[in-house]
């Protein structure tokens, strides 16, 4: 599979408001955000919202790159960012309309997702793993991590095995404290 490259002066194109530079770059950026969405959740109908959402991070966001060559790492990070919101609970499968006759529902009620933080399982890795993490997440392939951290490929793929697993543990003390915690917050 060709690699896909973004040409810095289609970028400066865009950033200087042509619309066709930018419907191009979006274009581009789609299959490969629909490719990163789908490999973290699934084929899953949220996958649409979350590539769209992230091209409009990216449209939005797009007079802020400094560097023309990071659009990728800018549009992954972007990625990064409602991928976190997804699984903090902050989209909704469901769609909600207004009936009059139904009750509001209460405020209080939260999902698994919403009480469980990937923030503070990333703050239980060393800086070095977490910085793995983030770039394995941005959609490096491990040998151009093994190459931005001056390591092997067979290193860094142990040490994703282990942050993942460090994380998992992380994960599960939280959920595991979640209900003593709740009881001593009533």
């Amino acid at each position: 599979m060709a690699r896909l490259e973004f040409d810095s002066a289609l970028v400066g194109r865009a950033q200087a408001g042509e619309g066709a530079a930018r419907e191009t770059l979006l274009a581009r950026l789609e299959p490969l955000l629909r490719a990163y969405f789908i490999r973290r959740i699934g084929p899953r109908t949220e996958v649409d919202d979350l590539v769209q959402n992230t091209l409009l991070r990216v449209y939005n966001g797009l007079a802020d790159l400094k560097d023309t060559r990071r659009l990728k790492s800018f549009s992954m990070k972007a990625a990064l960012f409602e991928l976190q919101d997804f699984y903090r609970g902050r989209y909704s499968t469901k769609e909600y309309l207004y009936d009059p006759e139904r009750p509001p529902e209460p405020a209080g009620g939260t999902t698994l997702g919403q009480r469980v933080d990937v923030e503070k399982a990333l703050a239980a890795l060393s800086p070095k793993a977490r910085r793995i993490i983030e770039l394995r997440e941005y959609g490096y392939r491990y040998e151009e991590i093994a190459g931005m951290i001056g390591s092997t490929e067979a290193a860094i793929k142990m040490q994703v095995k282990r942050a993942f697993e460090k994380m998992r543990e992380a994960l599960t003390l939280l959920l595991l404290a979640w209900p003593a915690l709740w009881a001593w917050l009533r």
